[in-house]
């Protein structure tokens, strides 16, 4: 290919964990490759969201790499849940530890990349004014890492500061003395409330739509149990890799169903998984996903919590969602309901009555005007397509990635896409990605990627692409799990509802050891579903 700047094997887009690990294995392989992250430094979603409160809802001995057994043993945690500092030293400490700095370039975004047919080679273009010819293109553009800002009325002329948890600022925020609204009740804003609680003069939250939430359970890291933990952590995944979500074996989820237990078993059970805290609650009954009677007496149990918590009633009642539990993400939080008790903080509906416009004051809504100094956008990500879709990818013919994903994201195995060759997604739609813990699933694909590549080289292929009809019959096996499960009944970033005009498509693959099994079939297949040449 002519034109370029310099050739490689391979383009990796996006420095977070999966970038640095796609990284490391591609050069463990003898392959020329380059990184190239838009931040400032590692870490893709960690990097960005500095938000007050930020912290993982995975626990920490289970949200980290396993590719090293010394890594694993040497890096120590200081809480159950990671705060974002601590994960983005983590993340700094694995590419120092590798010497990954050299091949990954900072502050620079990758803004267009299209395939040439002749060559076999995709051409990268940044926003430097690079060209650069590869014969892979990885995306590692990460699931939660493109933040939705929406496009309110009136939204430049505000005069206070505002802010996007998932785009914070590297300097600290002072919130002291000030009025601040937070626009949204996500898991974001979940986590940040209770901080800028304490720190704001005044606090108005503007809630669309209520979200469920369980305690966290947090505090420092249990060193017996580390010391247990790392005395097998060979056996500690590979039980993780058999649960449904890829963590969550010291709990394993309960085998029977809610709705086959005394009414007394039934809430005792609650509380002992209420206690026990986090993501982990779903794992009280084996039927709380599927069944919606079940899920009807978690759902009842959670705003029972809620009121107990919150003394006004009518604002408690706002608090409490008529969904099922887990159609959309179930939260993990520290003290977020109890902050509605303080005086400095105001629950504000905007369901039926929306807000009508932001002002250079404040803003308008539900037939008030709120004075504030800063506004926080908790209002979310443009999930697991928004990152990929940023970058102008064009395949065989012209064809744009956006144009093919224009009904809905369609990926074999959320890893490649037909008509796309030699472009691998990582942790793409049609892949466990977010309803999995995501180091394992990173580290998954990055694994089936590197192996394929190692394959080709041991027989010659130059270029590999999945194949229409293995593409067609993935995305509906993606489409029939989920529709036996309530994950679709609700509006949830899951389906993309958070996005207006995105598609309403159901876009993570429910099952994590089902998903890994059929990956090893597919490559114990020579590959099966995926077309060869060269």
């Amino acid at each position: 290919m002519t034109g370029a700047d310099r050739s490689l094997d391979a383009v990796v887009v996006g420095a977070g964990f999966a970038g640095l690990y796609m990284l490391h294995r591609l050069r463990r392989l003898g392959l020329s490759a380059r990184v190239f992250e838009r931040g400032g430094g590692v870490g893709g979603t960690w990097y960005w969201n500095r938000y007050p409160g930020a912290r993982c809802d995975v626990e920490s001995l289970e949200y980290s790499y396993q590719f090293s057994a010394a890594l694993q043993q040497e890096w120590r945690w200081t809480e159950r849940y990671s705060t974002q500092p601590e994960i983005l030293r983590y993340a700094n400490h694995v590419a120092d530890r590798f010497s990954l700095r050299p091949d990954i370039e900072f502050n620079t975004r990758v803004a267009s990349a299209g395939y040439d047919e002749a060559a076999g080679r995709w051409l990268v273009y940044t926003d430097r004014g690079q060209r650069i010819s590869a014969r892979f293109l990885i995306m590692a553009t990460g699931c939660l890492s493109a933040a939705n800002t929406p496009d309110f009325k009136g939204i430049d002329r505000f005069r206070g500061e505002t802010f996007h948890t998932g785009d914070w600022p590297h300097e600290e925020v002072d919130f002291h003395g000030k009025r601040v609204g937070v626009i949204g009740t996500g898991s974001s804003a979940i986590q940040s409330i209770p901080v800028i609680a304490e720190q704001a003069a005044h606090l108005t939250v503007f809630q669309r739509t209520p979200n469920y939430s369980v305690p966290a359970g947090n505090g420092p890291l249990d060193r017996a149990l580390e010391r247990e933990i790392k005395a097998d952590y060979a056996g500690f995944r590979a039980r993780n890799k058999l649960m449904p979500v890829g963590f969550g074996s010291r709990h394993p989820r309960r085998e029977d169903s809610a709705l086959a237990v005394s009414e007394e078993e039934r809430q005792r059970r609650y509380e002992e998984y209420w206690r026990l805290g986090g993501l982990l609650f779903m794992g009280a009954f084996a039927d709380l996903g599927v069944n919606a009677a079940a899920n009807a007496t978690a759902a009842e149990f959670i705003r029972r919590k809620i009121h107990q918590i919150v003394k006004d009633p009518q604002t408690a009642e706002l608090l409490c969602p008529d969904n099922v539990v887990g159609c959309k993400r179930l939260c993990a939080d520290t003290g977020y309901f109890a902050a509605f008790n303080r005086s400095n903080v105001r629950l504000v509906d905007v369901s039926q009555r929306p807000i009508d416009e932001i002002t250079s004051l404040g803003l308008k809504a539900a037939g008030e005007e709120h004075r504030l100094d800063c506004i926080v956008f908790a209002t979310g990500f443009d999930a697991m397509t928004g990152a990929l879709l940023r970058v102008d990818i064009r395949g065989r013919g012209g064809e744009r990635l956006q144009d093919k994903w224009r009904a809905g994201p369609r990926a074999y195995l959320g890893l490649a896409a037909a008509g796309f060759p030699n472009l691998f997604l990582i942790t793409g739609p049609g892949s466990p990605s977010v309803l999995s813990n995501m180091l394992p699933s990173i580290e998954q694909h990055v694994d089936f990627i590197a192996d394929c590549l190692t394959h080709m080289r041991g027989v010659g292929h130059q270029t590999i692409e999945a194949q229409q009809a293995a593409e067609d019959d993935w995305v509906q096996t993606v489409n029939n799990i989920a529709a036996g499960t309530l994950y679709p009944t609700c509006n949830s970033w899951y389906l993309g509802a958070n996005v207006p005009g995105k598609p309403r498509v159901f876009m993570p693959y429910l099952g994590f050891p089902a998903y890994v099994a059929k990956c090893e079939q597919v490559a114990a297949e020579g590959y099966e579903g995926f077309a060869f040449a060269g």
